[in-house]
Formats: C-alpha cells, sequence, structure tokens
C-alpha cells in the first residue's frame, strides 16, 4: 500500500528510515520528497486536518507523526492552508491512502509533499513510535531515503540541532507588515468575514507574527476587526504609533526563551501601553501565551513529549466548563513562578494540570495555550475572540471610526 499521485498511481516505493537520538530506528516507505530531513519528533493526535497542521508554522523543527493510522484519504487544496508554505520538517503516517476523494481535492498529499520538498514516510508502527514517544519523552530524529546505515543515522540524529534555545520565529515570521484581506487572504474568506462589525466600528488589532495562523486572521475578521500583521522584530514603540484597540501574540515555533526581543516588546506594550486612561488590551496564543507568561515575570519549561492534537480537556476555572481544544506546544509556562497578587489562572489542562490560561488582575491583558481559531470538530473555544473584542470596546479609547470609549 502507497500513496498515490494525481494520476491516481501509485508512486515509487522507495525504502526510508526514522531513527531516533536514543538509538530506535524505524523502517518504512518514503513517500513525497527524498534526502533527509532533521527535527523534534512528536505525536499528533487528530484524526483530520493533516494540512493545516503541515502548514502550521508551530511546527517549524519538528516531525510529526500521525497516531491516526489512514491518512490523505481526502487530498489536498489551497484554501485550507495554514500560512504561505507547510512548515514541519518531515510527516510520519502508517499508511498514506491510496484513494483521494473529495470535491474539494485538488492534488494528493504525496504530491504536496513532494511540491514543498517535505519527505514523509509510510509503513511505519506509529503505535509502537508514540508510546516510545510517550514514555521516553521527544527526541532529536532524522529521516532518510538515502542513508541506510541505522548507526550513521543514530548517530547525526543526535549531533542534530534541537529546539531548546533556538529561535525559529525568524525563520517563519513575515518579512513585512502587511493587512490581512489585501492580498494575503483568500476571496472566499473576504466574503464571509466581511459581515461582522464591532458595535462602536471596526477595531484595529496589530498581531505580533511570530508564526501566526491564518485562522487567527480570519477569527479577528469574522469578529469586526481589522488586522494589521507585523513581523516579530517590530519594537513597541512602532507598533504604539500605529495607535491600535488592541495587540495579539501570536503563536509560533519552538522555545519562547530563545525569542527575548520579543518578549521585551511585549513588556513595553503592558507598561508603556498604559496610563490613567488608556489600557491597551493585549490576547495572547500558544506561544503568545508563554512570551505573555514571561513578559509578566513567570518562567518556561519543556514538557516531557508535548500536547499536540485536537482532542485536549481543558477546564474554564471560572465557569467549571470544559472546551475540547486543539493543542500544539512543547513548552509551557510554569504556574508557580506567576505573582498570585497580579495573575490569575483562568485555565487548566485536564489531562495533565498544566498551565492553559491566565489573566492580569489589573490590566485587560489574557492569553490562553490552546488554540481557539482551529475547530476540527468543536469550536467551545471561540468565545475567546468575542473577550477581546469585548475588551477593546470597553478598555480602548479608540476604533477606527474615531469613536471613544470610557471604562464604564
Amino acid at each position: 500500500m502507497s500513496c498515490v499521485n494525481n494520476s491516481g498511481q501509485a508512486m515509487l516505493k522507495t525504502k526510508a528510515k526514522v531513527a531516533l537520538e536514543d538509538g530506535r530506528v524505524f523502517e518504512g516507505i518514503s513517500f513525497g520528497a527524498a534526502g533527509e530531513t532533521y527535527g523534534e519528533v512528536v505525536f499528533n493526535t487528530s484524526m483530520t486536518g493533516y494540512q493545516e497542521i503541515l502548514t502550521d508554522p508551530s511546527y517549524k523543527g519538528q516531525i510529526v507523526t500521525m497516531t491516526y493510522p489512514l491518512i490523505g484519504n481526502y487530498g489536498v487544496n489551497s484554501e485550507d492552508v495554514e500560512s504561505r508554505k507547510p512548515f514541519a520538517e518531515g510527516f510520519i503516517v502508517k499508511e498514506c491512502s491510496r484513494i483521494v476523494s473529495n470535491w474539494r481535492s485538488e492534488k494528493s498529499l504525496g504530491d504536496y509533499l513532494q511540491e514543498n520538498d517535505i519527505i514523509g514516510i509510510e509503513g511505519i508502527d506509529t503505535r509502537a513510535l508514540t508510546r516510545h514517544i510517550r514514555l521516553q519523552g521527544t527526541m532529536k530524529a532524522v529521516i532518510s531515503t538515502e542513508d541506510m546505515d541505522d548507526k550513521n543515522l543514530v548517530g547525526k540524529a543526535r549531533a542534530s540541532v534541537g529546539l531548546i534555545g533556538r529561535d525559529l520565529v525568524k525563520d517563519v515570521a513575515c518579512e513585512e507588515t502587511y493587512v490581512w484581506g489585501t492580498g494575503k487572504s483568500d476571496t472566499r474568506n473576504q466574503k464571509r468575514d466581511a459581515g461582522r462589525r464591532c458595535k462602536a466600528g471596526r477595531c484595529k488589532v496589530v498581531v505580533i507574527d511570530c508564526g501566526v495562523k491564518y485562522n487567527i486572521l480570519r477569527e479577528l475578521a469574522n469578529h469586526g476587526c481589522r488586522a494589521v500583521v507585523v513581523p516579530a522584530k517590530t519594537g513597541a514603540e512602532q507598533i504604539l504609533k500605529m495607535k491600535p484597540d488592541g495587540v495579539l501574540l501570536s503563536n509560533g515555533p519552538g522555545d519562547p526563551a530563545a525569542v527575548p526581543y520579543v518578549v521585551e516588546t511585549i513588556k513595553h506594550l503592558i507598561y508603556q501601553g498604559s496610563s490613567i486612561n488608556y489600557r491597551l488590551p493585549i490576547m495572547g496564543i500558544c506561544l503568545g501565551h508563554q512570551m505573555l507568561g514571561l513578559a509578566l515575570g513567570g518562567k518556561t519549561y519543556k514538557l516531557k513529549f508535548g500536547h499536540h492534537g485536537g482532542n485536549h480537556p481543558v477546564k474554564d476555572l471560572k465557569t467549571g466548563k470544559v472546551a475540547i481544544t486543539v493543542q500544539n506546544h512543547g513548552f509551557c509556562v510554569d504556574i508557580d513562578s506567576l505573582s498570585k497578587n497580579d495573575i490569575e489562572i483562568t485555565h487548566i489542562n485536564l489531562n495533565d494540570n498544566t498551565l492553559e490560561g491566565i489573566r492580569h488582575r489589573k490590566l485587560p491583558v489574557f492569553s490562553v495555550q490552546f488554540h481557539p481559531e482551529a475547530s476540527p470538530g468543536p469550536r467551545d473555544a471561540r468565545y475567546l475572540f468575542g473577550e477581546f473584542v469585548n475588551l477593546m470596546r470597553t478598555k480602548g479609547q479608540r476604533c477606527l471610526n474615531g469613536q471613544t470609549f470610557t471604562k464604564s
């Protein structure tokens, strides 16, 4: 069994191997590009959404293993991408579907990987690999279609660069400022986005791009916001000169401690963006949540095998409700490192009791570790964008139509 190309023919079977730094080696069949690729191997528990996963910039530096056994059956299309290109370093599946069948499909998964120079491997025991990662933790790995010597491959995996202390944001962030909906998004979503506005006018949100997913920008538009996306290295003074109604700290890849320049920008925005009559609303998502935690004096640490998938239960401590959430992170904010006088814990992961959300007690600043914009089925967390809009309406002074607000 092997992946198919656009003509429906089976692609040429080529032997490939996955080698982990601890010496474990798995042999399978390649699909997609040929060559060698390196990264931290992780597993994702989603049953669908492989195209969104591949194009999520947060996977830069990682090789993704899908736990669901059959991947690729509905093909790939040009509408469901989450960024300008796939950023995952490699893709591991049990079986790549021999049949591509969906009315929206434009090409097969194998062709898509080939076009974007992503190496894929199928035919390995993904259950065994997933269990190994759960027990031993995430680790560096290599996929190769060229070198079949186990000892060589393990040595290459060990010698490769890990994630801790590595700035991957610079590899995925935009290089120039742009406004969402003026050439960076598809017309289908622009027609859908055009109908909703906040009551007092269209709010201006500056999005600090550390690897932002397009669906975050779509959700901002759906909630009546004009999203101005700026490169990760944009300073606080430059952002404040744009006179935003709010700032969103995006998701992104890797270690939050490796991007101190963004953390410093956030610190300045929190305190320089506040005065007696003005409080700048700030929302963080995933890496944005972690960087906000660092800016507020907290610490981060690396999880054993991270949270990756579309079925993670998170409890809202205020309401007691449990949301089924989408997650993709390997680092976490240490709950005990945050000041209880200034920071309120809002969400907790029910699988391991790790921190999933915080809110400042005095300023309109909050963040979540999970992805409220993602919806592989449930849309439990999308209300958070509404909360962000409400903060901009009640805490900020300005909307694009010039109307001012005062705190009630």
